[in-house]
């Protein structure tokens, strides 16, 4: 049977992001580019909720994602003046939530109104619901319940939702699902942690200069 590590899921997490951008910055007029691309925030959200079970260190798993978030809002204010935020601040949200659910049900409860309100006032990408997704697999840690599967559909619950309520592309998202299914549960070979954080930053900066004349 075909397997993937999250090495591998998270190649195909990388190139979909880059498909998608390439649609949204270069070819806004090819709607399947945009399609493809919904295969990226399902697969990263579900690895965040792997790592923030599996990571050694919390607090620097967070910060790394966080600072990234901040200097890639710091890149979007810059270049396009816009204080929207990019899917790094939805995934650092989702962080804070998880490691809020696994210190305290409590503190995880009075945590949720005060995502959703931020969610309000601010734009933060995907909105409420795309800070939930990766929570929702975190639901079943150390529970009896606890499985890879059980964990994927309680993602695909969430995917569904976020769907319903964005509409549009977004329903496409559930077509990362069958990717996920097929998670071995085992990282690869290889450590390419620093590839991914390099990554996004640094496509979206290599598309900026094409999307502006940059290279010919």
């Amino acid at each position: 049977m075909i397997t993937l590590s999250s090495n591998q899921l998270k190649i195909i997490a990388a190139v979909t992001m880059l498909i998608d951008h390439m649609g949204l910055m270069l070819f806004p007029g090819h709607i399947i580019l945009r399609i493809i691309g919904r295969i990226s925030f399902p697969i990263f959200a579900f690895m965040i909720s792997e790592g923030c079970f599996y990571t050694k260190n919390k607090s620097r798993y967070f910060l790394r994602f966080f600072s990234l978030a901040l200097l890639c809002q710091g890149g979007y204010f810059i270049f396009n003046q816009s204080l929207d935020m990019g899917v790094l601040v939805t995934f650092s949200v989702a962080i804070l939530l998880i490691y809020a659910l696994d210190k305290s049900v409590l503190l995880f409860v009075l945590l949720i109104p005060v995502v959703y309100f931020l969610n309000i006032y601010v734009d933060i990408d995907y909105g409420f619901w795309g800070c939930m997704v990766p929570v929702f697999p975190s639901l079943l840690k150390n529970t009896k319940y606890d499985s890879l599967v059980a964990r994927i559909f309680m993602l695909t619950v969430a995917l569904a939702i976020l769907s319903f309520v964005l509409g549009g592309v977004q329903l496409y998202c559930l077509l990362a699902v069958p990717f996920l299914l097929l998670y071995s549960g085992k990282r690869g070979k290889v450590n390419m942690k620093w590839f991914f954080y390099i990554f996004y930053p640094l496509h979206l900066v290599v598309l900026y200069i094409i999307a502006n004349g940059g290279i010919l």
